[in-house]
């Protein structure tokens, strides 16, 4: 296990927003019945554990930058330095009160992502990364699944919703590795299918659309595991590119042959 200063500060501050988002959703859990429904709830909840993370990386970081998918970009006075935050990365999943939903945390300094965190509230789950350090799973060092067979593989994917993507494009992406895999998975949270990738439950994932919070923890930690990831195209920067595709070195190079089978 990672035990940095900058490894205690990053998970100290995501276990203080976790509590809130615990409480919160087992309140989802009984708003499901009311005829309003959680959706403010919801938004509420994300926006607590947004304030509560940015305000203990502040205090133990002060000066860096924030990227944050509730409050957007704050420049920071040390130009070096910028935090990734999604303080619920699968909101559509705690909405219906499915426990598939997590906090991810990614430090970037001088445009590299260096440090990740990614915690699972609901399974009490925590992924860590620090660049030249691996990739642990609570006290566990995790490595990417070796498979090298893809119809041995199982294949995650983000899929796009009402007024959101390609559907057209992720249709045929879908049909083309399905046609090739041993099993298909689309779980709804991006940040904790990276770390799925990243510990080997899953062989491999892909999805567009994503920002940076979504993966920026993810993109080290599957690297860290000794994974390789891109954007979805292959190309070398998915962290602004704003799509990912995953898995150990062969499995990657497998599943970018498909995706771009698909596009034609």
């Amino acid at each position: 296990m990672i035990r940095s200063p900058l490894m205690t500060v990053m998970t100290d501050a995501v276990m203080k927003a976790s509590r809130s988002l615990k409480r919160d959703f087992g309140e989802v859990e009984n708003l499901q019945v009311s005829r309003k429904g959680p959706g403010d709830f919801v938004s509420a909840a994300d926006r607590k554990a947004e304030k509560i993370l940015r305000e203990a990386l502040e205090k133990a970081r002060p000066g860096y930058g924030f990227v944050m998918e509730e409050s957007g970009i704050v420049e920071g006075t040390d130009q070096s330095h910028r935090w990734h935050i999604d303080p619920l990365d699968g909101t559509t999943n705690f909405l219906h009160g499915i426990p598939q939903f997590a906090i991810s945390v990614g430090l970037e300094r001088d445009g590299q992502i260096v440090a990740g965190v990614i915690y699972d509230p609901a399974k009490d789950e925590m992924f860590i990364a620090e660049k030249g350090k691996g990739a642990f799973l609570n006290n566990r060092r995790v490595r990417v699944a070796a498979r090298t067979e893809m119809e041995e593989a199982v294949v995650g994917c983000g899929m796009p919703h009402i007024g959101k993507g390609d559907h057209g494009l992720f249709l045929r992406e879908a049909a083309s590795v399905m046609a090739h895999v041993g099993g298909s998975r689309r779980f709804g949270a991006a940040a904790l299918d990276l770390a799925y990738v990243a510990c080997g439950r899953m062989d491999a994932f892909w999805e567009r659309g994503l920002n940076s919070w979504d993966v920026a923890a993810g993109i080290l930690m599957v690297r860290e595991a000794g994974g390789y990831i891109s954007d979805a195209d292959g190309g070398s920067d998915p962290l602004r590119k704003g799509s990912v595709a995953c898995g150990n070195e062969i499995m990657h190079r497998e599943l970018l042959k498909l995706l771009k089978k698909a596009k034609g």
